[in-house]
């Protein structure tokens, strides 16, 4: 539920293609699955959301096996330093890191920095940025027009 109101691309593949949703057609936000999972048991019931990988590729560029090939190492990298909310962001030759708030303090330092250009440039990236503004979902939807994000709703 939490996603329908957000100009989600995929969500539109999935009705063409009739994904049915049972847990959105239940009714359910993130929250309530959570809640659900803790009591059932199960070890993931607090996981860092994940959206499809295809996301973090900028409107407008194919989504390619290259480009998706250099997202995922390079959100497993960023785990492996500790970073448990951040998404890399394709934008062709630029990468751009998206850190949790809480830990932009961390990330903003001269030695993660030396930290962060090589796993990105060996991942085929020419330029490696960081987000200022840390990690926001739907941070991709910023570039495009009021009409069509409106449209999805």
């Amino acid at each position: 539920m939490d996603d329908l109101g957000d100009f989600r691309p995929g969500q539109r593949a999935a009705e063409q293609h009739r994904v049915v949703s049972p847990l959105a057609e239940a009714g359910l936000r993130k929250k309530d699955i959570r809640v659900l999972a803790n009591r059932a048991g199960l070890a993931i019931w607090n996981k860092p959301a994940s959206a499809c990988l295809s996301s973090r590729i900028e409107y407008g560029r194919p989504v390619t096996r290259a480009a998706l090939a250099a997202i995922e190492p390079g959100e497993d990298a960023l785990g492996e330093l500790g970073f448990e909310q951040a998404r890399v962001r394709h934008h062709g030759e630029l990468v751009r890191i998206e850190i949790a708030r809480h830990d932009l303090s961390r990330a903003l330092t001269p030695d993660m920095a030396t930290r962060f250009v090589p796993i990105f440039k060996r991942l085929g990236f020419k330029y490696v940025t960081l987000d200022c503004e840390g990690y926001r979902s739907g941070s991709m939807n910023l570039v495009l027009p009021v009409e069509q994000i409106t449209k999805a709703k």
